[in-house]
This record gives structure tokens, sequence and C-alpha cells, in this order.
């Protein structure tokens, strides 16, 4: 069982300036090969996200003139340019189409699907799209354009960009990456424009990011980042606003651009395991974008000093968008325009900063979610997602169906590297349903190839089990493939369960269904529409790692003891004991101390480690 799209991470793509005159050069046997009598350089098979993709591949062709000045170029750019000009510009409103601010302007814009009436919804990221063909083409334009057909262009992106900012309301499907993308297209005009229009344009950009994108930001895990489709971040679409900002900032060299790309960049390093998985998102839970998101996680991963590439990529989009033969599809031809020009180099090494919301080293990872809940653990290869037991999702202690991880107060976070040892302290207070507030003390410690995780609460009457996640996934080097199984030992016992009942409610990592599959499924709306995060939610059990309470706890504690990845000999027999300073537990590769859960004279959790 496999997992479509996440390969291997995007760094391995070659980006030398050789490796991508080769790409140029496919790029151009293929148009060449393709281009229509009439001047089509579009995919034959493509009925969607059509109306700038011609011209998408014009903008490729352009660039290689200006790398290669191949002779056979000008003229197919010409022709190309002049089949979009002619066939695939529309000023006629669009039967349907909802979010007009004024009907009949008579401004250009580029369709979704190309029948009128048929798809309205998704015209305005394509005239967002078709404006940025149309300005990378200008900026290839000496030379290679003559006077009318770059003054009509330059006419019609002007257009496109005052239908976007003036006839239409601004990001109508409040999806982050598109309005970026806008702010882009109207900077990389302005200089394109006479003087007074140029500033104006500029100005309004500027204002747009401003006022409509970085106002209306929604906070996820200490960050404040561009909301994308009703949601904070979403895992295919969040590093293609990064790309974006990546390219706001090297274009018009405003400092905000960088600062909440470096913020969205750090935010993206904490979420992702280190062998690159992730999942999550308003639109997609699962699938990854491909070379869209290069740009941004290379710029950024310079800056913030982290090895960003990591992050899977979905290779058969591996340098342009393609359709299922393998044909180009100009689609996203701008991205891979501005990372061709684009020299900054992947910084490969992982950050030495802790993250709040992340621990790793090595081959180990734990991502947090905004509650400091695990909402990924990577460990001997294999990745866990949060388990589900009666509709409650997430990491902890489980009594008579009520798991102990939804704080009620403040959480607070304690980080220490001792000697090759990598340590996280979470203190969380919880309420079960007998309206007691006890506090959960999880640490984690990883030497860069196990994990061990411990967890401590008040003891509780009854038979408490440990929810230790879903295994999911599997690294294998190439690809991440679907699994079942984890190694992962317990000192009170491990066992891995399964959903007794059936329904797509009730996920069997066993089954062929893919997470993203069963979230789609579970969610309020159709597919592409629904919010999969949302659907997930509703599931109400899963294939699950369970622990039983350690023996020899001290009284009046539960403690719960894991290992994750490999071990010695298969077991795990951790010593308990507690004393004036907290809880010690003693491993085979450490002791820790876990101070008592009112933490310091300011509340700060306590932890000491040796090894």
């Amino acid at each position: 069982m496999r997992l479509p799209y996440q390969r291997r991470p995007l760094h391995d793509l070659p980006d030398t300036p050789e490796a991508y005159d080769a790409v140029l050069a496919d790029v151009t046997e293929q148009a060449l090969a393709r281009l229509t009598p009439e001047g089509s350089l579009e995919h034959p098979g493509a009925r969607l996200d059509v109306g700038d993709t011609s011209l998408g591949v014009t903008s490729l062709l352009a660039l290689a003139w200006q790398r290669g000045r191949d002779l056979r170029l000008p003229a197919a750019v010409h022709r190309s340019l002049a089949f979009h000009l002619r066939e695939r510009v529309h000023t006629d409103d669009n039967p349907g189409y909802p979010n007009l601010r004024i009907r009949n302007s008579r401004l250009p814009y580029a369709r979704y699907v190309l029948k009128a009436g048929a798809h309205p919804l998704g015209d305005w990221p394509s005239t967002v799209w078709a404006l940025l063909q149309a300005v990378n083409v200008l900026d290839a334009a000496d030379g290679l354009l003559g006077d009318e057909q770059r003054t009509a262009l330059l006419e019609l992106a002007h257009g496109y960009w005052r239908r976007l900012t003036e006839a239409t309301f601004f990001n109508p499907q409040e999806a982050g990456n598109q309005a970026i993308g806008c702010v882009v297209g109207g900077l990389m005009l302005a200089p394109h424009l006479p003087r007074d229009e140029g500033e104006s344009v500029r100005a309004r950009a500027l204002a747009l990011y401003t006022d409509e994108i970085r106002a209306r930001r929604v906070r996820d895990r200490g960050a404040l980042l561009p909301p994308e489709h009703g949601g904070a971040y979403d895992n295919n679409y969040g590093p293609i606003s990064l790309s974006f900002l990546a390219q706001a900032h090297r274009v018009s060299g405003e400092e905000v651009f960088a600062e909440d790309g470096d913020t969205l960049a750090r935010y993206i390093d904490a979420r992702l395991t280190g062998g690159g998985f992730d999942l999550g998102g308003p639109r997609y839970s699962e699938q990854h974008s491909g070379f869209e998101s290069v740009l941004g996680l290379r710029y950024f991963s310079c800056r913030i000093r982290s090895d960003l590439g990591r992050y899977r990529g979905d290779t058969r989009w591996a340098r342009h968008a393609a359709q299922a033969d393998g044909g180009i599809d100009g689609h996203f031809a701008w991205m891979l325009v501005w990372q061709i020009q684009d020299t900054s180099r992947w910084h490969r090494e992982p950050s030495a900063r802790p993250a709040r919301h992340q621990l790793r080293a090595g081959t180990v990872s734990v991502a947090f979610d905004d509650h400091m809940t695990p909402s990924l653990i990577e460990a001997g290869g294999t990745y866990c997602l949060p388990a589900a037991v009666d509709r409650q999702h997430g990491f902890g202690p489980v009594l008579d169906g009520f798991l102990f991880c939804r704080p009620m107060g403040v959480v607070r976070v304690r980080d220490l590297n001792v000697d090759g040892l990598t340590a996280k302290l979470v203190t969380k207070p919880v309420v079960g349903r007998d309206h007691v507030l006890r506090h959960v003390r999880s640490l984690y410690v990883t030497d860069g190839s196990r994990l061990w995780v411990t967890v401590a609460l008040e003891r509780l009457d009854g038979a408490p089990y440990l929810l230790a996640g879903l295994p999911y996934a599997a690294d294998d080097g190439d690809r991440v493939r679907r699994t079942a199984r984890a190694e992962a030992v317990s000192a009170g016992g491990m066992r891995l369960t399964h959903p007794a009942a059936e329904g797509v409610d009730h996920f069997d990592a066993r089954a062929e269904l893919t997470q993203e599959q069963a979230a789609f499924e579970l969610a309020a709306d159709p597919r592409v529409y629904g919010n999969p995060d949302e659907g997930w939610r509703h599931l109400v059990s899963s294939t699950a790692l369970e622990a039983g309470p350690a023996p020899g706890a001290p009284e009046g504690l539960h403690v719960f003891a894991v290992r994750y990845g490999p071990g010695p000999d298969g077991s795990f027999t951790p010593a308990l004991e507690a004393g004036e300073g907290g809880l010690t537990v003693r491993t085979e590769a450490f002791t820790a101390v876990i101070g008592e859960a009112s933490g310091d004279p300011h509340g700060e959790p306590e932890l000491t480690l040796f090894v």
C-alpha cells in the first residue's frame, strides 16, 4: 500500500544551472512538437486550469530564449502569445460568477474552465496565474517581442490586475497562496508601467498585503499564518504561500515579506518530521506540492538556517505541472521561472535552536499541535498519528473512554540537551469527567535513534492505559508507504488494537483507505471542497497503540513508559522512584528527574537529565 505523491525530499532534485537548462530544453522540445497551427501550447488532455496554461508555456520558452538563444523560439513565442491574446482573453462576465463587485466592467480575466458558466468559481486564481505568466513574458520581452505585441500584453496584464482588485472581491476563496500571488503580480507589473501608474499599482499591492492578508492572519502553534481556505495552514498550499513570499521579497525588497516568510518557514520546520512527512490542512490532508514549493523552502532555508528541503514532494510534478501522460502543463510555469532565476541554495543542516512545538534529533522527531499534544511521532522509520477513542483524538492517558490530553490552563514546556540526548518536558493541566484538575507531565527523550516517552499523572481509580499513537506510514528512503505496525515497547505491556466496528468513521490502518480519503469522506462538503481536517475530527475510533501503566510507580501516581524505535533486547524495564526532587526515571540510556507539577518558583517545569 503506497501513499500517493509523498516521495523523496525536494532538496534531492538537482538545482544547478545545467540541470535547469536541461529542464528548459525538454520543455522546448515538447512545446515545439505540441504547438498547433493556431498557436496553442495547451496540453490536449487539459480540462481544468486551462485559461493561463498556454501563456505559461510561452513564458518558459521566453526564458529559454533568454538563456540559450535557440533560433526556433522567437517565432513560437510570437505565435503562442498571439493565440492567448486572441483566444484566451475574456471580457464578458462569466455566467454564474458570484464574486463580482462591478458587473460588465469589460476588464479581462482568464477562465478556469473554457466553456461559459461551466465552473466559474476558479476564475479568480486562474486570472492571478495569467497575470503572473504575463509579467514573466514581459520581463523577457527585450529583443523577443515587437512593440505591438509587448504593448498588447502590458495592457492585458494591467487589465488582469484591475479585474482582480477592482471588479471582483479580493481573495474570494480565502486562499492565502492565491492572494499573495496576486500581490506578487502587482509588484512585478508595476515596473513595466509608466511611473505614476506603476507607483500606484505597487502601493495598492502593498496595501492589499497589509490590510487583506496580513491583518487576517490566523494563529496556530504560536505563529501567525496567512489563512488557507479557512484554515491556518495547509500542507499542500502552505509551502506555495512561502514561495510567493520569497518572490515578493525578491522583487520588492520589502522586509515585511521576509519577516512573514521567516515565521511561516519556522512553523513548517517545526511541524515537519525529520523524514519530511507531514499531513493536514483544509484542502488537502496528505497530498504535497512539488516544484511549486522549492523556491520558498530553498529561499527561507537559508534565512532561518534549517533544512526545509527535507519536505517530501509530489514527484509527478518534480519540475513543472504535468498531465497524466507526464506532458508539460503550463499552469504553474511562473514558479519554475522564478525557481530558475533565484540563486539561493539549500541549507541542509537542522536548526540548532530548540522549537517549542518540535523535538528532533537524528532520525527521531515529534511534532506537537497547538495544545502540545503530539501530532506526528517519527521513530524507527515509522510515522504515528494521534489515535482516536470515543471520538477523541490525541496522545495521553485514557480512563473509561475519556482521553486526558486537552488542557484546561497554560501548558508549560522545558527543553534540555545533555550529552547527546535531547529532551522536552510538557506539563499540562487537564480536567476529567469527575471535574477534578490533574497535571499530566509528559517527558520525551531521544538519542537520535530511539524515543522514550514517560507520562505521569495523579493516580486514577480504575484501569487506565496510554493512547500512544496510530501507526500509519513508514519511510524506506525513496518513498513513504502505508503500514499498521510500529517498533514500540512499554514497561506496562503494549498492545496494538484495531476498531471493532466497521465504516469510514472507524479507521483501520490495515485497510486500503488512506487517511486523506477517509478524512474527505467524513467532511461535510464534496471532495476538494470539503475540509478534511474537519472531517477527520468526526473519526470515532482508530488503530491504536495502547500501553498499560508501568509497574513500580510511586504511590499516588500512574506512570506510563514507552520506547519507540530499536532496543537492545526488545524489552523495556525502567525503574521509577519518588523523591524530594520529583519523579526519577532510570532507563538503559539515561536517568531523568521530572520535577513536581507545581514547577519552580515561577511555575516553570523542572527537569534534570543524566547519561
